[in-house]
Formats: C-alpha cells, sequence, structure tokens
C-alpha cells in the first residue's frame, strides 16, 4: 500500500484551462455564500466566470502539440496500489510495456482457476499518463500462452481502440501509438474472440489520463476493479474450477470479486488509511456482463468523477459502473473502524465475494459516531484474518488425508462467518428465538440433522433442551457440499456434543434426500 505524493498544479494554465478553473473558483463561492436572496443583484466581478462556457472541449482541445522533454518509461502497479501523479506541465513521450501471462491463481480459498492476466494480475496493471501524452504502447504475449490476445483501451481515438493493432500471438510482441486527448480514468481489456471469455478470464485494467492540471492532491490512492467469473462448479467448490461459457452467456455469475479473488482486500490484505485522511478511490468494472452498485458501508463519498470523466457529484451514497467503466470517489474518513466496500446488490457482496476492507487507524471521534466497529457478523467471513483452516482442509481433502481435526479447524472459520449471527459464536443461540447447539438433545438423537438442516432448512416448531421454538432456518444452498461436512463436524464436536463426523460425499447424499420439513416436535 502507498501514500500518493501530493501533486501540485504547476503549469501556468491555457486559456480553456484558465476558464475552467475560474469557473470551478466562481462556483465554490457561489456555493460558499448559499443560496442567494435576491437574485436582482449582480453578481460581484470574481463569481462572473460561472456563467462561462464549461465545455472542457473534449479530443478538440486535448492536443498540447508533439512530445517535449526525454522519452519516459511508464511507472505500471499491481492492484491495489497507484502509480504516483504524473506531475508534468507538458505532453511527453511514454512508452508503456505490458505483458499478457496466463497463469493459475485462487480465486477463493481452496479454489483456483486459469486467469488470464494483463501483467500477470487481476486486474492488469494500472497505467497513468497526461493528457495530450503520446503513449508508445507494447504488449508482449508470454510464449507460454496458449491463445492470441490484444487490448482495447477505451482511452484510445482510434479504431478498436488498439486492438486491431495490438492482436498478439503466444511468443511475440507488438506496438501501436496513439495521443490521449481525452482526459479521464478508463477501462482497456482484450477484445480478442470471443470477447466474453477473454475479459470474463480477468482480461481487464485502468488507464488514468490527468487533466494538464493534475488531480486534487489526496492522502491515499487505491486501485479497486470488480469483474464476474463463471465456474463449472458451484461458490467456493474446491478445486481447479474451470471457465463455464453457458453461465457467462445467461450471465449467472459464480463469483462477483474486487480484484480478482475473493478476500483480495480483506484480513492482512485490507486497504489501510488514518483518520483525518483523504483517500480516493480509482474503480473500474470489467464485467463482462453485470453493472456495479458500488457503496462504501459507513462512508458517504465527498465527490464522485462518475462514469470516470471530468464532473463530479458531491455527497454521493452508492454510484453506478457499468461494466466497462469506471469512477472516481473521494472522501475524509473522520472515525476509526472497518469500512466495507460492497456490489450493494447484496447478495453479491454476501454470497458472491464482492467484499472489501479499508481499515482505517485513529483517534475516536465520539462526538462524531459513539458506536463500535463494524461487528465480525456482519461483515461475514471475511472479518477473520484468514481462511487458511479452509484451504488447508481442501488441500488435504485433495490428497486424501483429511482429518477430522482439520475439518473441524475449517468448520469453525466457516461458522464464525455463516452460523454465528443466529446460533452465536459458543452456541448457546438465541433464548425464544434461536436454538442451542450446545450440549443440544435434538442433535445428540440423530447427528445427521445438522447437515439435513443446514442443507434443506427447518421451519416450525422444534423442541430443544425442553424447551419450543418456532423460528425459520432457510437453506444454506449457496455452501458446498464440503463446506456442509466441515462445519456439521465442527458442530459435533464442540459444546458438549456428541462427536463424529459427516464427509463430503455424506453431504451430498443428504443434499440429494428429503428434508426434515417442518420441526421434530421433540429432541429425542
Amino acid at each position: 500500500m502507498q501514500a500518493v505524493v501530493r501533486s501540485p498544479f504547476r503549469r501556468p494554465p491555457s486559456r480553456p484551462v484558465a476558464a475552467a478553473l475560474a469557473l470551478a473558483a466562481g462556483l465554490a463561492l457561489l456555493a460558499a455564500g448559499g443560496c442567494r436572496k435576491d437574485p436582482d443583484i449582480p453578481l460581484p466581478q470574481d463569481r462572473k466566470a460561472a456563467a462561462a462556457d464549461p465545455d472542457t472541449g473534449g479530443s478538440l482541445k486535448g492536443d498540447f502539440g508533439p512530445p517535449q522533454g526525454k522519452e519516459i518509461e511508464a511507472v505500471l502497479t499491481s492492484p491495489p496500489n497507484v502509480p504516483p501523479p504524473v506531475n508534468r506541465d507538458y505532453p511527453a513521450k511514454v512508452v508503456v510495456e505490458l505483458d499478457v501471462v496466463e497463469k493459475e491463481m485462487p480465486i477463493a480459498d481452496g479454489v483456483t482457476y486459469t486467469f488470464w492476466t494483463f501483467g500477470g494480475t487481476v486486474p492488469g496493471s494500472f497505467i497513468r499518463v497526461r493528457q495530450g501524452d503520446t503513449v508508445v504502447f507494447h504488449l508482449r504475449n508470454m510464449p507460454d500462452s496458449k491463445m492470441p490476445h490484444n487490448i482495447d483501451l477505451h482511452g484510445v481515438t482510434g479504431p478498436g481502440g488498439g486492438a486491431a493493432s495490438s492482436f498478439t500471438a503466444p511468443g511475440h510482441v507488438s506496438r501501436f501509438t496513439f495521443k490521449a486527448l481525452n482526459a479521464g480514468l478508463y477501462v482497456y481489456h482484450c477484445a480478442t474472440a470471443p470477447v466474453g471469455m477473454h475479459i470474463a478470464n480477468g482480461m481487464y485494467g485502468l488507464i488514468l489520463v490527468e487533466p494538464p492540471g493534475g488531480l486534487p492532491p489526496v492522502d491515499r490512492e487505491y486501485y479497486v476493479m470488480q469483474g464476474d467469473f463463471y465456474t463449472t462448479g458451484r461458490y467456493r467448490e474446491k478445486g481447479h474450477q474451470d471457465f463455464d461459457m453457458q453461465k457467462g452467456i445467461d450471465e449467472n455469475a459464480t463469483y462477483v470479486l474486487f480484484n480478482g479473488r475473493e478476500g483480495a482486500l480483506t484480513g492482512d490484505s485490507a486497504l489501510k488509511a488514518n483518520t483525518g485522511e483523504r483517500v480516493r478511490l480509482y474503480v473500474g468494472n470489467g464485467g463482462p456482463n453485470l453493472v456495479s452498485s458500488f457503496h462504501v458501508i459507513g462512508e458517504i463519498f465527498d465527490k464522485v468523477w462518475f462514469e470516470g470523466g471530468t464532473r463530479y457529484q458531491e455527497n454521493v451514497q452508492t454510484t453506478l459502473i457499468p461494466a466497462g467503466g469506471a469512477a472516481i470517489m473521494d472522501f475524509h474518513v473522520e472515525v476509526p473502524g472497518s469500512y466495507v466496500l460492497v456490489d450493494h446488490s447484496i447478495f453479491r457482496a454476501f454470497n458472491k465475494g464482492a467484499l472489501a476492507i479499508l481499515k482505517v487507524d485513529g483517534q475516536e471521534r465520539p462526538e462524531i459516531y459513539s458506536g463500535k466497529e463494524v461487528d465480525a457478523m456482519y461483515i461475514g467471513d471475511q472479518a477473520n484474518a484468514n481462511l487458511k483452516p479452509v484451504a488447508e482442509a481442501a488441500q488435504a481433502a485433495q490428497a486424501g488425508e483429511l482429518t477430522v481435526d482439520a475439518q473441524v479447524k475449517a468448520g469453525q472459520a466457516l461458522f464464525a462467518g455463516t452460523c454465528s449471527t443466529c446460533h452465536q459464536a459458543n452456541g448457546e443461540g438465541l433464548p425464544g428465538v434461536f436454538p442451542p447447539l450446545a450440549k443440544s438433545d435434538y442433535i445428540k438423537a440423530d447427528p445427521k440433522r445438522v447437515a439435513q438442516v443446514i442443507t434443506h432448512g427447518l421451519s416450525g416448531p422444534v423442541t430443544v433442551n425442553g424447551k419450543e421454538y418456532n423460528s425459520v432456518m432457510p437453506p444454506m444452498s449457496q455452501l458446498t457440499d464440503d463446506e456442509v461436512a466441515n462445519i456439521s463436524t465442527y458442530v459435533l464436536n464442540s459444546w458438549g456434543n456428541p462427536g463424529g463426523r459427516v464427509t463430503k460425499e455424506e453431504a451430498a447424499a443428504i443434499r440429494k434426500g428429503p428434508g426434515l420439513g417442518t420441526g421434530s416436535p421433540e429432541g429425542h
């Protein structure tokens, strides 16, 4: 994680830029003065700029002449890091060298996927240039790649955004040149057929074209990009998963993720800031299909440069980012704690993986917020520093060496994020509402009931340890068979329960079989 070097405006502005700055200053003064009581009173001279044409001119005014000075090699960064500000007051020739790498990486704990990447990461390397720069782009496709690839940069003015000029076979390199005429934050992606498959495998990233005066300085900048993934197996189904074309066509995503992996920005990898700092997020949506409803729980965006353009909206709660689009968000952090980044199409956050954490350290501010830090049962299992026992159990299962102890440890980690909200971390449940799992005569009478209730749910009256409960537990259909087995094994071996284990195969058979329907009238 890197703090951003501040970027003061250094270049004497051209007339169009000066007009834009005057407009911004006029609007700020107008906002500071509040609503005018008498609209007939003439505006002061320093506010007349507010009537100026706000049009930036786009590409027509984006050519600042030939490149000046020495050729510059672009600094590229892997997510979530961002290159430093350009800090130049002139257009330059900038060389970008980007590698295409096909590689197997984790997509979730205990789950691997073959990603196609720009720069070896998902999303690809962050590129930062200045409006008016001449960019010489080198795309190199690694010799061990199995597919040809290319790149379409949405910040390019020209047919295909560079796609036709950059089609590159394995073991080859292509080069093309473009002038960055429009300031903004732009998506780039592979556009080799089938385009949807290449994007769904992780081939996207962001390029920032700074305006001539740069962006307002902030304390920290981060790079976050959402993408939807389509695997043959279920969500969190362990082992290696392949791409499922039909799911992609049907837009039925298995995962919706920030930065290419579930938990990529949680635990020890969470984004970080301190109270009193201003944070900027560069957020893109690679798609290929889904629109993002991007939201930070517990924060309001002070400014959102919507759709990655030059205009911003203020005081925004949630912003839409289309597939193939981007946005820039600034906000000031006042209160310490864990702030949860989500796609507010909320099942995607808690059941498909679109969740990240911004961890803010600093002094408490009870005059602003007196409550406690976002608690673990809301954040879910991603609040844990890691889910290493889950991955270890998956590896042991693949090797045929899965022990009860490994299942218990994995089940404990999963229970914390899936079950502890209702049944509590100590298994005591909530009196009169949710029955206890601890020392349960209901479980003791038939230990297989644990997996049956997890997979099929349970509703209606049930008596546990001599007390009647009448509530509803929905089926936990999002859990894989191995997760059901591990959680069941953990429950059976905890809190004075009878012990034993449930295997993945048994969980699969129970899932296919009948449920318990309404609750059994007695625990034994």
